[in-house]
């Protein structure tokens, strides 16, 4: 009968108490039955929303004679983030400890962003508690005042809950806030914008709460676009979007709100926009990604060097709007081999731009085709995530075909 179980834990063989819910399935005494049986349990388990329930899931036993699987009491919040970074399908690399900013301070994203604010609201005189409210859930009017606020001279940071609802906003953003400088001859402008919003997978968002729209906006001259790849990053790149003359869109990684922690200066610092950071030097293949999956190109970069000898370069674009392509055709130039990717579906992402560009302008130094490792052309899936993601063996398989073309 296998193991007893805790009090806190349901066994079912057919069903199960709607408060705690489990489930069971058999396999028959076949090899090829159970070579998939690790996925499976998974699949089970976010098919109960286990990882959204922030709960956590035991295989009690795997043998021919059956598949048990165990709901437990839900992890306690001190065990939120290391069962974050068990499940992601990245492991986050924090950066050195920052020197030039003075103190720092452990902080997690989210952490790093409200400090960001903070420092912003501590500079300006003016700004008091009322400054910081809710409105209603429209998207186009939050935006809309926004643009308002920001054209009297004061400075407007405006959320959107999450990026997949920032299209009913998308008008105002490309026909408004891009155009406002342009269409009134400098005399007016809504540069003192930014839109903050959260992006991404996150392990169980779906079709609403998991998207990577930067591309959207990749083509609307007027505005910048930013993703961070960390805390460290997120509260530099952000103050520089408060500061900057023109509107933009700061996309937060969702699923490293928690997951990344690392140490991050007290005080206000500043990273410049549009400046790319190669943040491993390489000598065979460059690869580039933003936000989250820029740490998905470290572990790649690792397991090239393990098992295959070779030397990756690995760039964080950081800013979408305009991008640096100096650094990225300088570091192809070196390589001769170039693999992109980000969460976005393939057809039509930035890693397209991205393509496209390096071929015009260093065609003669490429030694294999360049290749784009992205999401699926469907709709973000709920229980098939780790299929739809493109993780460090979709992104290796990738890098390993380049080096034997």
């Amino acid at each position: 009968m296998g193991p007893p179980l805790r009090p806190n834990q349901c066994r079912s063989r057919l069903g199960a108490p709607p408060s705690l819910p489990a489930v069971c399935g058999r396999v028959a005494r076949n090899p090829g039955l159970q070579v998939g049986m690790a996925a499976f349990a998974a699949t089970a388990g976010r098919l109960l929303g286990l990882r959204a329930a922030g709960t956590e899931g035991r295989l009690l036993r795997l043998r021919g004679a059956g598949l048990q699987w165990a709901l437990l009491q839900p992890a306690s919040a001190t065990g939120d983030a290391a069962q974050r970074r068990q499940v992601a399908h990245f492991t986050f690399q924090p950066d050195p400890e920052p020197q030039e900013y003075g103190q720092t301070q452990k902080m997690n994203l989210f952490q790093a962003i409200t400090s960001a604010l903070d420092n912003s609201l501590a500079k300006d005189p003016t700004a008091g508690k009322d400054r910081v409210f809710n409105t209603p859930l429209c998207e186009q009017g939050i935006v809309g005042f926004g643009i308002g606020i920001a054209v009297t001279g004061a400075t407007a940071i405006a959320e959107i809950q999450f990026a997949d609802y920032i299209f009913p906003a998308f008008d105002q953003i490309v026909n408004e806030a891009a155009k406002y400088r342009y269409r009134s001859g400098d005399l007016f402008n809504c540069g003192s914008l930014t839109i903050r919003a959260p992006w991404g997978c996150v392990g169980h968002g779906a079709l609403y709460h998991s998207q990577s729209p930067e591309a959207f906006f990749a083509h609307c001259p007027g505005i910048k676009v930013v993703v961070p790849r960390s805390p460290f990053q997120a509260k530099g790149l952000l103050l520089s979007c408060i500061e900057d003359k023109n509107p933009c869109i700061f996309f937060e990684p969702k699923i490293l709100y928690r997951a990344a922690v690392e140490q991050v200066p007290v005080e206000p610092y500043h990273i410049p926009l549009s400046q790319a950071e190669v943040i491993q030097e390489g000598s065979d293949v460059t690869l580039v990604a933003w936000g989250t999956q820029v740490h998905v190109m470290r572990e790649v970069a690792s397991m090239a060097q393990e098992k295959l000898g070779v030397s990756c370069e690995v760039i964080d674009l950081k800013t979408i709007l305009p991008w640096d392509m100096d650094t990225v055709c300088k570091s192809v130039i070196k390589t001769g081999r170039l693999l992109i990717s980000h969460e976005a579906p393939l057809t039509g992402g930035f890693a397209s731009e991205i393509s496209s560009t390096v071929q015009e302008e260093c065609f003669l130094n490429l030694e294999a085709p360049i290749s784009r490792v992205c999401g699926y052309d469907t709709p973000f899936p709920h229980i098939f995530e780790p299929f739809y993601i493109p993780d460090k063996w979709k992104c290796y398989d990738a890098l390993r075909k380049m080096i034997n073309y």
